[in-house]
C-alpha cells in the first residue's frame, strides 16, 4: 500500500529516505546512461546483488522510486511466506500461521520491506537458506541451495557473513551429533563453496581493488571501534537504543524462551532448530562486536525470533518437558547468558519509559535500571531453578489462546501501520519530481540529498560520503553548478561535508527549497543551490 510514501518520520524506526537513491545509484546509472560507474560512488561494490536486481527493476520497468523499492517488496512477501512454511516443517501448521501473521504485520519488517534499501533484500535471503535447510534434513539437495541462499545474502550485505558462520556451524553440529558430516551438510557446503567461488572468480577478483575498498574501508574501518570501552558501550546498549525490541516485545521475550528451548533439546532438536538458535545467537554476537548504532542492522533478528516466538506460542509452554531435566549446575555455567537474556527483556521495555533520554543519548538510567533488574529476575531464575522448571515447563494455554495471541499480536502490528498511513506523506516523492522541472536531464548535482531526489528524474546526482565517494574533489568541481542539501533542521544536516562546500564557494544563493520528511517532524527542508552565484 501507498507505495511512493515517504518512509515513517512520525513513528520511525531508522529508515533514511535519501539512502534509497544512493544505494540504487549503479543500477540507475546503467538503466539510464548505459554504464554502471558514471562518477566516484559505486555501491555495486558492496551489494552486486541488489544492484542487479535494481537493474532488473528498472530495465523492466523503468527507473522510479516505485520501481526502486519493487524489489524490496517482493523479497519481503516471499520471506513472510518462506518463513511460515519453514516454521510449518519444523513446528506444525499452528507454529506456521502464527510467524506467518506476525513477520507479514511486524512494523518494522514492513516497513523495511517497503523502502529500497539492502535489508529486506538480505533478511528474503537468508529466511530462504533456513527454509532450504529445514527441507535438506529429508531432501539433501536442497542444502545446495540453502548454500545458494546464504551467498546471495552476503553479496546483498556482507553483514550477512554471520549467517554464514551460523549455517557453517549447524553443519559441523549436525555432523557431531551423527559422527559424521550427513549428505544434506555436504550439499550445503557445497552449494555455499561454489556460489561463492563463482562471484568471486566473475566479479571480486576482477574488481579486487573497488571491491576491498567498499567493504573495508568504507563499511568497516571507517565506522566502529574495537576498544573495550566501545564494546561494552554496545552490548549495554543493544536492547535499549532502538524501538525494534520495544515494538514487538513479546514476540522477543517468547522468542528468547524459544531459543532457549532449543538449548535444552539440543541433541534432539531437528537442524532447523539448531541453525534457528544459531542465526539468533551468531548474529547477536556480530551486532555486539561491530555495530548497534544503526537500527536497520537489527531487522534481520525479526524474522528469527518470529520463528522461535511462534513454536513456543504453539506449543503452549515457555520451554520443553526437556528443559526439566537441567541440572542447577548447568544452569549456574549458563548463568551469565541467562543474565544477559534478562536484560534484553527488561531493558527493552524499560526504555520506554526514558524515551526523551535516549533521544538525547543519555542512557545511564534505563542502562542501570535494565541492569539490577536483570541481576535480580537472572539471580531467581538461576537460584531457583529445580523448584521453578516445572512452571516453565507445563502447558499454559491451548491452541484457541495461542491463535488469539496472534490475533491481539496482529491487531497491534497493524494499528502501528494504521497510525503511519493516517500520518504519511509523499514530500520526498513530491520534491523529486519537482526537481525534474526545474533542471535538465543529466545536469550534475552534487550532495546526498541530490542521490535521494534523483529517481523521478534524469539528473547526474555526485553523491558525498565522509572521505569516500565523491569527496576528495568535492571544493574543486567548478564543473558542477548546483548542490542539494537540506536547510532545515540545518544547512548540511546529512553531513558536515555539504558545509566543506558550500565554504569552498562563496556568494552560493539558493534557487529553491522543497518540503521534505526525515525528522520526527515531519516538515524538513531541502534547497538547490547555485554554488557558483558569486562568479
Amino acid at each position: 500500500m501507498y507505495p511512493a510514501a515517504d518512509p515513517p518520520w512520525r513513528s520511525t524506526v531508522g529508515v533514511v529516505w535519501h539512502d534509497e537513491g544512493a544505494w540504487t545509484h549503479n543500477a540507475r546509472n546503467k538503466a539510464l546512461f548505459g554504464a554502471w560507474r558514471q562518477d566516484e560512488w559505486n555501491p555495486v561494490y558492496i551489494a552486486p546483488v541488489f544492484t542487479a536486481l535494481e537493474y532488473a527493476s528498472f530495465a523492466s520497468f523503468g527507473v522510479g522510486l516505485r520501481q526502486a523499492r519493487l524489489v524490496s517488496e517482493i523479497a519481503g512477501v516471499i520471506s513472510v511466506l518462506l518463513l511460515a512454511l519453514g516454521v510449518r516443517r519444523i513446528a506444525g501448521t499452528p507454529a506456521a500461521l502464527i510467524a506467518g501473521a506476525l513477520a507479514a504485520t511486524n512494523y518494522v519488517y514492513v516497513m523495511y520491506d517497503r523502502a529500497a534499501l539492502m535489508e529486506a533484500l538480505m533478511a528474503a535471503f537468508i529466511v530462504a537458506s533456513w527454509y532450504c535447510s529445514t527441507r535438506a534434513e529429508r531432501q539433501p539437495a536442497w542444502g545446495a541451495l540453502a548454500g545458494v541462499c546464504a551467498t546471495l545474502a552476503f553479496f546483498t550485505k556482507a553483514s550477512a557473513a554471520f549467517y554464514i558462520a551460523a549455517l557453517v556451524l549447524s553443519v559441523m553440529a549436525s555432523g557431531v551429533r551423527r559422527k559424521m558430516i550427513a549428505r544434506d551438510g555436504l550439499w550445503t557446503i557445497g552449494g555455499l563453496a561454489v556460489s561463492a567461488g563463482l562471484i568471486g572468480a566473475f566479479f571480486v577478483i576482477p574488481h579486487w581493488h573497488d571491491y576491498q575498498f567498499y567493504n573495508w574501508q568504507v563499511s568497516v574501518t571507517r565506522k566502529p571501534s574495537y576498544d573495550l570501552a566501545s564494546i561494552v558501550m554496545r552490548v549495554s546498549w543493544f536492547p535499549i537504543l532502538h524501538d525494534t525490541f520495544s515494538r514487538m516485545w513479546v514476540a522477543v521475550v517468547l522468542g528468547l524462551f524459544g531459543a532457549w528451548g532449543i538449548v535444552s533439546r539440543w541433541s534432539h532438536a531437528s537442524d532447523g532448530e539448531r541453525l534457528l538458535l544459531l542465526w539468533t545467537a551468531v548474529g547477536t554476537l556480530e551486532l555486539l562486536l561491530h555495530d548497534v548504532g544503526n537500527e536497520r542492522r537489527f531487522v534481520f533478528l525479526i524474522p528469527v525470533l518470529i520463528a522461535l516466538a511462534s513454536i513456543v506460542v504453539a506449543r503452549g509452554s515457555l520451554l520443553p518437558p526437556e528443559a526439566a531435566t537441567i541440572s542447577r549446575r548447568t544452569v549456574l555455567l549458563a548463568s551469565p547468558f541467562v543474565l544477559y537474556t534478562a536484560y534484553v527483556i527488561v531493558g527493552s521495555a524499560i526504555r520506554v519509559a526514558f524515551l526523551d533520554q535516549i533521544h538525547a543519548n543519555v542512557f545511564k538510567m534505563p542502562v542501570r535500571l535494565a541492569a539490577a533488574a536483570a541481576v535480580i529476575l537472572g539471580g531467581v531464575v538461576v537460584a531457583g531453578w529445580p523448584r521453578l522448571a516445572p512452571a516453565f515447563t507445563r502447558p499454559w494455554w491451548g491452541s484457541r489462546l495461542a491463535m488469539a495471541f496472534a490475533v491481539i499480536a496482529a491487531v497491534w502490528n497493524l494499528a502501528q501501520f494504521a497510525d503511519y498511513a493516517w500520518y504519511r506523506t509523499y514530500e520526498n516523492y513530491d520534491a523529486s519530481r519537482a526537481l525534474a522541472r526545474v533542471l535538465p536531464p543529466e545536469t550534475l548535482v552534487q550532495g546526498k540529498l541530490a542521490n535521494g531526489l534523483a529517481l523521478e528524474n534524469r539528473i547526474r546526482p555526485l553523491f558525498i560520503g565522509h572521505e569516500f565517494g565523491n569527496y576528495a574533489d568535492r571544493k574543486r568541481r567548478w564543473d558542477v553548478r548546483y548542490i542539494l542539501t537540506y536547510t532545515d533542521p540545518k544547512i548540511g544536516f546529512e553531513g558536515d561535508q555539504i558545509v566543506d562546500v558550500l565554504e569552498a564557494y562563496p556568494g552560493w544563493r539558493t534557487i529553491m527549497t522543497f518540503d521534505v520528511s526525515e525528522t520526527p517532524s515531519g516538515h524538513d527542508t531541502a534547497a538547490l543551490i547555485e554554488k557558483r552565484a558569486g562568479h
